[in-house]
C-alpha cells in the first residue's frame, strides 16, 4: 500500500494525533497570548513599497453584488444590504466563512474604482475591529495565507481613500499577519504558499519591516520549493489546481521583485518555469484544467490569465506530467491518473480514485472525474473511489480521509491509500496505449485491478479493458465466492445519456452537439445513475454510466468497453465488435 508509514501501525494516526494534541493546545494559547502579539508587532512599516498585482482575473459582477451588500461564496449567499456588516453575523457555512475571511473579494471591489476602494476600506477596517487582534478561526494558517496575499495586492487601492492613521493601521496589520505566517511550524504542505504570501507582503510594505519580510519569505521559499514542485512541474499534492494557484502567487512575486530591481532566487525561477509547463500539460482542449486529486477544472478565463505570460506556450507537450498521462486523437483527448495519491500532510485534499480518467470529445468534456475540491464541497465521501471514472469492488474503499479526532489534529489526510503497481506506455503508428495496475483491492479480496486504455488514432476511438486478476490461489469456499464490481463513467452535467435497446450500449451527447458518442461494452449490466460534479465553485447534478458485474475470487473478471463516434458507428454492431485491448495491440 502507498501512503504514510502510519498506515502500517495499528491506530497509527490516532496515536500521533493524541501525541500532538497537548502541543496543539499550547500552540493555540501561545498564538493568542499578549507576548506573542508583542513579538509580531514590530518594526512598523514606513509607508508602502512596490505594487504587487494578483494575476487572477477579477469578477466585476461579484464586485457589484458586494457594493449592493450581497456576499456570494462557495455557492451560498449572505445579504447585508448596502454598507452592511458581514462580520457581526453567522456565515452560511464554513466554506463561505473561509472565503470571506480570506479577502479574495478585494480585487472584485477594486475593479470598480473609487466606490470599490471605499467599500474595501470600510470592510477591512470593520474586520480589523472584530478580528484584527486574534481569533482562532480567522487566524487559521490557510486563511491568513490568503488574506495576507490578497491584502498585499490591494493595499495601495485601499489606502487611497484612507486617512493617514487608517493607512498606517492597515499596513501594520499586514506586516503582523505576514510575520505570523513566517512564525508557523505547520509542516511542508502549503509552506511555499505561505512563504510566497509573506514575501509579497514584504515587497508591498516600505522600510525595514518590508525588507525583512521580503528577505525572510524568499529564504523560506528557496528551502521549501524543491519539495513542493517536482522537476516536471507537478505539485507535491498532485492537484493540478494547487500547482496553478502556486504559479499565480509566484508570478505576482516575480513581477513585484522586478519592480524593485531584484532578480528572483534560482529555485523560484526554476519553479516558475516548471509550474508553467505543468499548467500547459493540464489545460485541456476546452481551456479548463484536468480535475483530479482535489482540484477543480476552473474557468477558461482563469486558466488563460495564468498562461498569459507563458513564454513557452508553443512548445510541444510531454506525454506525462506529475503522474498523469495524455492520449490524443483527432477528436478524443484522454487524461489518465497513473500514480498513487499524495501521502502524509500533502494528502489533505487527495482522492482515493485509482486509474481515473477524463475524456474530451470534440473539445467538450464527456467523461469527468469528481472535480471534488475542499473549496467546492465539504462532502469527504466524494474523495472515495465511487466519485471517479474508474472501477470499484463491492462497497470497499481503497483509501479514505481521516475523520473525528485524528482529522481535527492532522487534517483530513488520506489513509490506507493504494499503490500503482504497473504503469507502461506504448506508442505505435496510429495508436497509443497504457497498461496500468494498482493494489487497492488486494488486501481485502486478493484482486489486482488492471486497466488498459488503447487509443486508435486512425479510427478516432478509445478502447478499454478493466480486469480484476487474482494474485493468489483462493481455495475452498472463499475461492468460489463472488463479489460485485462496477466500472463507472461520470458524465459532465451538460452531457445527456440514453441506454440503447441492446442494453450493451449508451449514447452520450454533449449539449449543442448533433451527433454523439457510443459507449459500448460486454458488461453484464449497464445502468444509468445519478452523479455529482463540481465546477466553478458550484455543485451540479448529472449522470453516470455504471457497468456492473460479478468477480469470482479465484478467477477474477473483466469488462471491455469502447468509445466511438456515433457519426461513423452503429450500436447494433456492438455485440460482434472485438474490443479487447490485446487484439487492438496486435493489429497495431
Amino acid at each position: 500500500m502507498a501512503g504514510s508509514p502510519l498506515d502500517r501501525i495499528p491506530a497509527g494516526y490516532e496515536l500521533l494525533a493524541a501525541a500532538l494534541a497537548p502541543g496543539r493546545r499550547w500552540e493555540l494559547e501561545w498564538r493568542a497570548s499578549p507576548i506573542h502579539h508583542l513579538l509580531l508587532a514590530g518594526p512598523r512599516p514606513e509607508g508602502l513599497g512596490a505594487s504587487p498585482t494578483d494575476r487572477r482575473p477579477a469578477d466585476p459582477e461579484a464586485g457589484r453584488r458586494l457594493l449592493a451588500g450581497g456576499f456570494v461564496f462557495a455557492g451560498e449567499t449572505l445579504t447585508t444590504g448596502p454598507r452592511g456588516d458581514p462580520w457581526d453575523r453567522p456565515c452560511p457555512s464554513r466554506r463561505f466563512a473561509i472565503a470571506l475571511h480570506g479577502f479574495g473579494w478585494l480585487k472584485d471591489l477594486a475593479a470598480h474604482g473609487d466606490p470599490g476602494a471605499w467599500e474595501a476600506l470600510r470592510l477591512t477596517l470593520a474586520w480589523r475591529r472584530l478580528f484584527g487582534r486574534w481569533n482562532s478561526f480567522s487566524w487559521a494558517p490557510e486563511i491568513v495565507e490568503r488574506r495576507v496575499f490578497n491584502l498585499a495586492c490591494a493595499i495601495r487601492a485601499i489606502s487611497g481613500p484612507a486617512s493617514d492613521a487608517e493607512a498606517d493601521q492597515i499596513a501594520a496589520d499586514l506586516a503582523r499577519q505576514a510575520r505570523f505566517l513566517l512564525s508557523l511550524n505547520a509542516g511542508p504542505a502549503r509552506a511555499a504558499e505561505r512563504a510566497a504570501a509573506a514575501a509579497v507582503a514584504g515587497a508591498a510594505l516600505g522600510g525595514v519591516a518590508g525588507e525583512r519580510l521580503l528577505d525572510r519569505g524568499l529564504d523560506r521559499l528557496a528551502q521549501v520549493l524543491p519539495q513542493t514542485v517536482a522537476q516536471d512541474g507537478g505539485h507535491a499534492s498532485r492537484s493540478p489546481q494547487a500547482g496553478l494557484e502556486l504559479y499565480f502567487d509566484l508570478s505576482t512575486l516575480d513581477e513585484v521583485l522586478a519592480q524593485l530591481g531584484n532578480a528572483p532566487p534560482d529555485e523560484m525561477a526554476r519553479a516558475l518555469a516548471r509550474l508553467a509547463a505543468a499548467a500547459r500539460f493540464h489545460t485541456l482542449l476546452d481551456g479548463r484544467l484536468a480535475a483530479f486529486q482535489g482540484g477543480e477544472a476552473l474557468s477558461p478565463a482563469y486558466i488563460a490569465a495564468a498562461r498569459a505570460q507563458d513564454e513557452a506556450a508553443d512548445r510541444d507537450l510531454p506525454a506525462a506530467c506529475g503522474g498523469y498521462h495524455r492520449l490524443e486523437a483527432r477528436s478524443l483527448q484522454i487524461l489518465a491518473d497513473a500514480a498513487a495519491p499524495a501521502a502524509g500532510a500533502w494528502s489533505q485534499a487527495a482522492c482515493a480514485q485509482p486509474l481515473a480518467i477524463e475524456v474530451l470529445a470534440g473539445g467538450k468534456r464527456l467523461i469527468v472525474g469528481s472535480g471534488w475540491s475542499p473549496g467546492a464541497c465539504a462532502a469527504q465521501a466524494l474523495r472515495l473511489v465511487d466519485g471517479a471514472s474508474t472501477a470499484a469492488v463491492s462497497d470497499t474503499a481503497c483509501g479514505a480521509p481521516l475523520s473525528g479526532f485524528a482529522a481535527r489534529m492532522l487534517g483530513p489526510r488520506l489513509r490506507d491509500a493504494y499503490s500503482v503497481l504497473e504503469m507502461r506506455r506504448h506508442e505505435a503508428p496510429g495508436a497509443l496505449w497504457l497498461e496500468l495496475a494498482h493494489d487497492g483491492w488486494i488486501r481485502r479480496y486478493g484482486l489486482r485491478h488492471e486497466r488498459r486504455l488503447y487509443l486508435d488514432i486512425d479510427a478516432d476511438e478509445l478502447r478499454g479493458e478493466d480486469r480484476l486478476v487474482p494474485v493468489a490461489k483462493q481455495r475452498g469456499r472463499d475461492g468460489r465466492r463472488f463479489v460485485p464490481f462496477v466500472v463507472r463513467f461520470h458524465l459532465h452535467p451538460q452531457v445527456s445519456a440514453l441506454i440503447a435497446r441492446d442494453k450493451k450500449s449508451a449514447l452520450l451527447k454533449a449539449e449543442g452537439e448533433e451527433t454523439g458518442w457510443w459507449l459500448r461494452t460486454d458488461a453484464l449490466e449497464v445502468a444509468l445513475e445519478a452523479s455529482t460534479h463540481h465546477q466553478d465553485g458550484l455543485t451540479r447534478h448529472g449522470q453516470q454510466i455504471a457497468l456492473r458485474g460479478q468477480a469470482r475470487l479465484d478467477a477474477g473478471a473483466k469488462v471491455r468497453w469502447k468509445l466511438s463516434s456515433a457519426a461513423t458507428e452503429r450500436p447494433d454492431h456492438a455485440d460482434s465488435e472485438q474490443t479487447s485491448v490485446d487484439a487492438a495491440e496486435a493489429s497495431a
